[in-house]
């Protein structure tokens, strides 16, 4: 079953088409990357799948349901949740209270229900805090619970962020350069969850740069270039592909990335 199904996608910045005509699945099983030079249209075609950009021409399906056109909150609703390429956090608020917020799209409390505290709602919140340290555990933050997202290490912050997104519970989740800024110790830590993420049956599609994070994390890439798709398959047949070397090198050989 594929997770995700883009047909035709295409938005124009006014006279600038920034995407043009991109088409691809994205299996449910695994992690799929979206590669390409600074300018090729990634963050773009992020935006339009998770409803912050509409198309100007073609359709989002997301589980054969179509999704163009929904607001960004139902999408994530609906199971498909991202981050930034720009690290979003609630800097006033500790690691604990970030991911609870993050969780808000799964739970029923309103005004009524926190002035009120039914029994109910009481329960909620209880669930809400189990599973918020529960995903902190899996990024690894559990000694920095009650610290402020202001004072957290850069790297940590991105660890953060990918914790609130999965409290969401998604079903795909999609992440706009979760490398960038990263050093090298911080980048492994990162491709090791963003495995573990894939076997815990949630699908992953990324935006990445890091050319190792992408060939040692991914199982399939879509090559965008120019806003138009030049590429697709196996890490291994991308690496090896004329245009793709030539986007990325001016036609050098594309092997030890």
């Amino acid at each position: 079953m594929n997770r995700l199904r883009v047909e035709g996608l295409t938005h124009r910045f006014g006279g600038l088409v920034a995407i043009e005509d991109v088409s691809f699945v994205v299996p449910a099983e695994g992690v799929t990357a979206i590669i390409g030079p600074n300018g090729a249209g990634k963050t773009t075609l992020f935006n339009m799948i998770s409803g912050f950009l509409l198309p100007t021409k073609g359709r989002i399906f997301f589980e054969e349901e179509e999704l163009t056109g929904d607001a960004p909150e139902r999408i994530a609703r609906r199971g498909l949740v991202r981050t930034f390429q720009l690290v979003q956090l609630f800097h006033k608020l500790t690691v604990l209270e970030n991911v609870k917020v993050g969780r808000h799209v799964r739970t029923r409390s309103g005004l009524v229900a926190a002035l009120t505290r039914p029994a109910w709602a009481r329960d909620e919140e209880a669930e809400t805090e189990r599973r918020a340290l529960e995903l902190i555990g899996f990024v690894g933050l559990l000694a920095n619970v009650e610290t402020l997202a202001s004072a957290l290490p850069y790297g940590q912050q991105r660890l953060l962020e990918i914790a609130r997104a999965l409290a969401a519970d998604p079903k795909l989740l999609l992440l706009d350069e979760p490398a960038a800024g990263l050093n090298h110790e911080e980048t492994e830590r990162l491709g090791s969850i963003i495995r573990h993420v894939s076997e815990l049956g949630i699908t992953v599609l990324l935006i990445e740069h890091d050319m190792k994070l992408v060939m040692n994390t991914a199982d399939r890439l879509v090559v965008l270039n120019f806003g138009r798709k030049i590429a697709e398959g196996t890490p291994a047949a991308v690496q090896g592909n004329p245009e793709v070397i030539e986007a990325y090198l001016g036609g050098a050989e594309l092997v030890h990335v």
